[in-house]
């Protein structure tokens, strides 16, 4: 089956497209959003790979699911459409940057341009009912991107993986850390900020200093 997706990830993730439990999800998704009302767009399911194709991965985000309320979503995690209200979490990343960089707080919560960037910007499951957080999980979606993570490790080198809160750091269990920089630390969601485990992990800082190490083009964030 033929996935609307940017060609290089086509090329890499071909096996994966082809087993029977992705046959089995995008059946799933298909009839979800024929029956309901889900997110982000159809057409921007696959948007993180769209803005950031394979050969351009310098940066790998990892969050859960996608935001559940109207017109929030777009495909990226922890980003929103522009002009969108900004969610607890992307407020407390933008305060974060705010500080660890000295530079002003985003007005737009729209992440495309850090996707345009090289960075990867996954959600374990890639699509949501409207008002049903993780109703589309355990269908397939986190084998899928399980998969994806995997193939990054493996064919990839100094990518930077920033595993933000229990879910991620699980998620990413599989990367190989001697070929990769990883990055933890809590979820930047209130309930983990608040308790101080976001603010001042510097992670935006620590991303470039190490790009900037390998004689890459640092993150404009």
């Amino acid at each position: 089956m033929f996935i609307k997706i940017d060609s290089s990830w086509q090329t890499q993730l071909s096996d994966e497209f082809e087993k029977p439990y992705f046959q089995q999800l995008i059946s799933f998704v298909k009839n979800e959003y024929a029956s309901n009302t889900c997110f982000p767009k159809a057409s921007e399911i696959f948007a993180a790979f769209d803005h950031c194709p394979f050969d351009k991965v310098k940066v790998v985000i990892i969050g859960q699911d996608p935001y559940h309320g109207f017109g929030q979503a777009n495909g990226l995690c922890f980003s929103v459409n522009d002009s969108i209200a900004l969610p607890p979490s992307l407020i407390n990343i933008f305060k974060e940057i705010q500080t660890d960089l000295q530079q002003p707080f985003p007005q737009s919560g729209n992440l495309e341009r850090w996707a345009d960037q090289g960075v990867l910007l996954l959600n374990a499951t890639l699509t949501v009912r409207q008002s049903e957080a993780g109703s589309h999980k355990k269908q397939g979606w986190e084998t899928f991107t399980d998969a994806v993570i995997q193939k990054i490790s493996e064919e990839k080198e100094n990518v930077v993986f920033l595993l933000w809160g229990g879910f991620a750091k699980k998620k990413g269990a599989k990367i190989n850390r001697t070929k990769h920089h990883v990055l933890e630390t809590g979820h930047p969601s209130p309930l983990s900020a608040n308790r101080g485990f976001w603010f001042g992990n510097k992670h935006f800082s620590k991303t470039n200093t190490y790009l900037q190490s390998l004689g890459k083009e640092t993150i404009v964030w």
